[in-house]
């Protein structure tokens, strides 16, 4: 389903992301248990989600084999979730648009403003600056 722009954020797209984005490539997962972005992985894990860790100082995270880009994983994304510094998510952005990703997710206090632009122009559901763990917990 596409939506227009403007949508950024809303209850609907979020939902939407839930319930139809079951393959999700996390960009920035760590191996450190006491990282935000473990935690949230495993919590996807344990609720029926395939997570792809997207991490070039990492081999293995979660039990899933993890891959330096996004360009380099062999099966299809549905949701680009972006674990990296604000101004670094741009970079990701781009590679989920460039592998025609369905959406891309900037975790809480990952912001750019430009980067999001450029996936919704390209039709791409975005939500940016929440946690997707926290959204899950509210919507599911």
């Amino acid at each position: 389903m596409k939506l227009s722009l403007g949508f950024e954020n809303s209850e609907e797209v979020i939902k939407l992301i839930l319930a139809e984005c079951k393959t999700i490539a996390v960009v920035g997962l760590s191996s450190n248990p006491l990282r935000p972005s473990n935690g949230v992985a495993g919590y996807m894990k344990r609720h029926g989600y395939k997570i792809i860790p997207v991490n070039p100082n990492e081999t293995e995270v979660h039990g899933e084999k993890a891959y330096a880009s996004l360009s380099d994983v062999p099966e299809k994304i549905d949701l680009v979730d972006i674990f990296r510094r604000s101004d670094e998510a741009g970079k990701a952005v781009d590679e989920a648009i460039a592998i025609g990703a369905k959406a891309v997710w900037l975790q809480e206090g990952v912001i750019d403003e430009s980067a999001a632009e450029r996936a919704q122009a390209e039709e791409l559901m975005v939500v940016m600056d929440r946690c997707w763990l926290k959204d899950h917990l509210r919507y599911k």
